[in-house]
């Protein structure tokens, strides 16, 4: 920690003492680097504005994460202003860079504020860094008036005053409410070491729950198969070939092979499934009864 503290001085002491650049300077550097691909002025760009990358950096200190990393962000922000920035158009480089330096400031704390990623779209960043400003604001603005917000009130207000849809606010309220924690944590010092993943629910397929689908599935197929029995041949025939294969056959390749038409085949399904249909509900009627 002590020597983390030592290198974040010497930094932000060595930023401090770099060169101010007037815009003509700046403007000559940017072409250098662009048009040339000079890197000792890429290096001298990139030290004078040191400074302001880590004077955004430290805005950004209340959220947890090291000031050095903060920093290291800031200054790969700054890499990126400076390989993309265009002199032609009449902006200065400090004005450009600030963009670049905020966004990867706030990619680095979205992702690693949580193990669950946060979220990278402009609503969901926009909530990140701005729902507990907006949301302290409009509870005071309410107790002025002797007003109480309840929860939902809340939520459907910051999504208006942010331009955020109500379901993403809803969800970052939960992401921020809270730090991870471990699932293999105790949950007390007296429940002799059980762990938060035990109490979580097994998903899976239980015991019973197998037996009986098992058990179902038999009675089905066993019903089936009696139902099959009372058709005929021909009728059996056409049931197996049009819904039991595993790529149906039409009706017209059967009618071709039984020397029917297709609409005959057709009446002949129909028939068929009609028959079924009874013995189904005869032999269900008849379990029905016997429970």
């Amino acid at each position: 920690m002590a020597l983390d503290a030592s290198r974040e001085f010497s930094l932000s002491r060595t930023a401090m003492k770099a060169e101010l650049l007037d815009a003509e300077t700046e403007l000559k550097l940017a072409y250098a680097w662009r048009d040339d691909r000079d890197e000792a002025a890429l290096h001298r760009l990139i030290t004078a504005y040191m400074r302001l990358a880590i004077s955004m950096a430290a805005k950004f200190r209340r959220y947890g994460a090291p000031m050095n990393d903060l920093v290291q962000e800031a200054g790969l922000g700054l890499m990126k202003a400076a390989d993309k920035f265009d002199p032609d158009r009449g902006v200065r480089f400090s004005t450009y860079a600030v963009w670049w330096i905020k966004a990867s400031i706030q990619d680095y704390v979205m992702r690693n504020w949580s193990m669950v990623r946060t979220g990278s779209t402009s609503s969901q960043k926009s909530l990140f860094f701005n729902m507990r400003r907006v949301q302290a604001r409009l509870e005071r603005e309410a107790a002025a008036q002797g007003e109480k917000l309840d929860r939902h009130q809340l939520h459907q207000l910051i999504s208006t005053e942010i331009g955020v849809p109500l379901r993403d606010v809803e969800m970052m309220e939960g992401r921020l409410s809270g730090s991870d924690f471990s699932l293999n944590a105790t949950q007390s010092v007296d429940d002799e070491g059980r762990e938060w993943i035990d109490a979580l629910e097994d998903e899976s397929a239980q015991a019973a729950d197998l037996v009986e689908e098992t058990h179902d599935r038999e009675q089905l197929r066993a019903w089936l198969l009696a139902a099959m029995q009372g058709l005929s041949d021909r009728e059996r025939f056409i049931v197996r070939e049009r819904k039991l294969r595993d790529q149906p056959r039409t009706l017209e390749s059967l009618g071709g092979e039984l020397g029917l038409s297709k609409e005959r085949v057709r009446q002949l399904e129909a028939v068929a499934f009609q028959k079924m249909r009874k013995s189904l509900e005869s032999q269900s009627r008849e379990v029905q009864h016997f429970l």
